[in-house]
């Protein structure tokens, strides 16, 4: 009786351990993924060697920050500049979209920097294919992307950095503006 006890106790524990890995499985291949940042493109907002936690759900915005697959050999990560259907022009270091001027705040203490040279040499896309994004790195004159990969496919992207979670002075829960907002408020 009391090895019969201790049997259905073990095989208690292996279904919880089982269940639980399950669970783990389930929630790292569809929800959440932990990635480590490798390489310098998105300084100073996200730096090399940041551990962050990559969401898998919900919509992609313009100036999101994304994890894609490139080729399905490697990850990247960049910021989202132009969704499908979007004429894309750099002028001068101020990017237009559609004809429209739009700012980059994420990008203020990298261009006050040096203002002699451009941060973000001149190009043109015509028109951002269906289906495809136009991504940046925030360090463009360190980031290999759209200008030198192509457009990237909406099929390709893994999902949306939600956390910074190591070193842990850099714990901070991330949305599209997070970097500007912490250090503005560091300065204050």
């Amino acid at each position: 009786m009391a090895k019969s006890k201790e049997n259905n106790e073990f095989w208690s524990w292996i279904k919880v351990i089982v269940i639980a890995l399950a669970i783990a499985i389930i929630i790292q291949s569809f929800i959440f993924t932990p990635m480590v940042i490798n390489g310098r493109s998105m300084q100073p907002n996200l730096e090399h060697g940041n551990r962050i936690v990559v969401n898998k759900i919900g919509k992609i915005n313009r100036f999101d920050i994304i994890v894609f697959s490139y080729n399905q050999q490697r990850e990247y990560i960049k910021r989202i500049i132009g969704l499908p259907g979007d004429k894309i022009e750099y002028i001068g270091d101020v990017l237009y979209i559609n004809g429209e001027k739009h700012e980059e705040p994420y990008l203020d203490e990298l261009k006050s920097e040096n203002r002699s040279v451009l941060f973000t040499s001149n190009f043109k896309v015509e028109e951002v294919s269906k289906g495809h994004v136009f991504v940046l790195g925030d360090n463009r004159r360190n980031s290999e992307d759209s200008r030198h990969i192509g457009e990237i496919k909406m099929t390709d992207i893994i999902g949306k950095p939600s956390i910074v979670y190591w070193p842990i002075k850099d714990l901070t829960l991330l949305n599209r503006d997070y970097i500007l907002d912490e250090k503005k408020k560091a300065k204050k």
